[in-house]
């Protein structure tokens, strides 16, 4: 489906030029005219953002949108994506909104649509928005008598705090934990070290200074160098880092060593299957998570089903077939008991709260397994899909599976966010792997850049 406006995770692009006013005041009426089909009742929308500085500019002008069309408009001021995906629900809200631009530096920004089930918006109903941004909307607008009314709303913070800390059992207590807590200077900035410190833990927080510019810089999941360094100074027990909306999560034991998303799935699995609280005896992920994963979870009697990359197309595949874990490498873990996108304080939680049950050090509980060496190498490509049809190229490709087969596999795609095609190989031999990924990307520069 070839999409002007959408991509994997929303929209998003460089502010004021992509993510303009214009747009976000579009949006506001297209979606607020999806979503406003019951003339006998007010509808509402909630707006939660980050901390960057557009994050003013493209909330008012949604307030417009949604305003004009009819709509109620209950602002949250910064709050964490999954916060606002709860709270639509909760609040029994028409539709939800997310400004932020995820893991990216402050230039960017975006606009994530959440429907009255809290997930995420399917690509029948973007294409339905769509069609409606690029439209003259004049005579659907509200009378002067319908305009909608927008108001902040000051009790949230806590009634996500308060949310996150049912989804552990009533007795938990992470008393004795020191926990250093990198907030990327994003939108949990307030509320995640203050629930870890009411659940008892030691807290010291980082990234907790947003000034509108420093978003993501040198800091949170996609950033850990910081977090690594300050908990080897704390001599912490642990150390969480989230990314500017935290619905992901990197954390960092004892060591410094690095627990992306694939060795707290493989923690929560676990602990899962032991106290008998997996929906499925499997786990949800993408094509780049471990092959070292996998055999993890084969070793405790668990499958891995794959998906394409985006944590949207894991939650479809949970949702279809009946599993309530799911996620990706990159830290976005799905746990749809609690909730119905990536929740990266919820995801730590759970993570320490099998610490703390097990009694042992973060690095002893959260090695699970050693992942498999994995080279990823990108090849400039302006025409990706003809590249790959290339005789010399699927010679290339077929030939890599071949020398692989057993001990390893390869994964090939075109990036959904940038012209490159993206090789992963990962195997138990890493010199083999090494030349496999060279021998395609090699074969694939003929042809990318004239395709």
């Amino acid at each position: 489906m070839t999409r002007s406006y959408f991509g994997t995770d929303g929209i998003r692009g460089r502010a004021n030029q992509k993510i303009t006013p214009e747009l976000a005041l579009k949006v506001g009426q297209a979606a607020g005219l999806v979503f406003n089909r019951e003339s006998e009742r007010r509808h509402r929308v909630v707006i939660g953002k980050d901390t960057r500085l557009s994050g003013y500019m493209i909330e008012y002008a949604l307030v417009a949108g949604f305003t004009s069309v009819g709509m109620d408009v209950l602002l949250l001021g910064p709050m964490p994506t999954p916060a606002v995906a709860m709270l639509t629900r909760s609040m029994r809200a028409d539709l939800g909104v997310m400004i932020s631009a995820s893991h990216n530096l402050y230039e960017d920004n975006g606009i994530k649509l959440f429907g009255p089930d809290a997930f995420k918006l399917s690509d029948e109903t973007e294409a339905e928005i769509e069609k409606l941004i690029d439209r003259d909307l004049t005579s659907r607008l509200a009378g002067p008598h319908e305009f909608g009314r927008a108001k902040r709303v000051e009790d949230v913070r806590a009634r996500y705090i308060e949310y996150a800390k049912r989804t552990l059992p009533r007795n938990m207590s992470f008393e004795g934990l020191r926990v250093v807590l990198d907030c990327a200077n994003g939108a949990a900035y307030k509320v995640a070290p203050e629930a870890l410190w009411e659940l008892g833990a030691e807290v010291i927080t980082i990234g907790d200074q947003p000034d509108g510019f420093n978003i993501n810089r040198d800091l949170g999941s996609t950033a850990p160098q910081a977090l690594r360094d300050k908990v080897r100074e704390m001599r912490a027990d642990v150390g969480v880092a989230l990314d500017g909306d935290a619905d992901r999560v990197i954390m960092v034991d004892e060591l410094g060593h690095i627990i992306d998303g694939d060795q707290l799935m493989a923690v929560v699995a676990r602990s899962w299957r032991d106290e008998g609280l997996l929906a499925k005896p499997g786990v949800v992920a993408t094509i780049m998570s471990n092959l070292g994963f996998e055999r993890h979870l084969q070793r405790l009697g668990l499958s891995l089903e794959r998906t394409a990359v985006g944590d949207r197309y894991v939650i479809e595949r949970m949702r279809e077939l009946g599993y309530n874990l799911g996620g990706e490498q990159s830290g976005h873990v799905i746990l749809s008991d609690y909730g119905t996108t990536g929740d990266g304080l919820v995801t730590a939680m759970q993570v320490l709260a099998a610490v703390k049950k097990l009694d042992r050090r973060v690095s002893e509980v959260c090695r699970c397994f050693e992942p498999l060496p994995q080279v990823l190498k990108n090849v400039r490509a302006r025409g990706a899909a003809r590249a790959l049809k290339q005789e010399p190229v699927v010679a290339a490709i077929e030939a890599g599976r071949r020398r692989l087969e057993g001990s390893g596999r390869l994964v090939i795609r075109p990036s959904g966010t940038e012209p490159v095609i993206r090789v992963m190989g990962e195997g138990d031999d890493p010199e083999i792997v090494a030349s496999v990924v060279d021998d395609i990307c090699n074969a694939l520069s003929r042809f990318a850049e004239a395709a």
